[in-house]
């Protein structure tokens, strides 16, 4: 399975395109809202969401059939920006099951400035 496709398909919000990527019992976990999705119900929650998205795929591990990616996901207009580290169980070329864990990306709480330094 093509992971850049996929992630292309989710940040294009094209339904028909995702959908070919899942085998039909497949479910998605946001972990962080405590939400489980069907696959009908993960298309729907990320095609509906609002506005326009575009990212980056910054990271890709592979450990037999569980494919791990760190993705930059951002609107068009780069007004807001999220990381989210994703768990891919794939059989079969489609995927089973993904497990995501969402954050915001942005600057460090005042009280922790000049603890660390910058990644980039």
């Amino acid at each position: 399975m093509d992971i850049q496709k996929f992630w292309k398909a989710v940040l294009q919000q094209n339904a028909e395109e995702i959908r070919l990527f899942f085998e039909d019992t497949a479910y998605v976990n946001w972990h962080c809202t405590n939400e489980h999705f069907t696959v009908n119900e993960f298309i729907r929650a990320n095609c509906e969401y609002p506005g326009q998205w575009d990212g980056i795929v910054e990271r890709i591990e592979q450990t037999g059939n569980l494919t791990i990616t760190v993705t930059r996901v951002f609107t068009t207009d780069r007004d807001l920006s999220f990381h989210v580290v994703s768990f891919i169980r794939i059989e079969n070329d489609k995927i089973t099951s993904i497990d995501e864990y969402w954050g915001d990306d942005g600057m460090a709480p005042q009280w922790r400035a000049g603890t660390g330094t910058p990644i980039r």
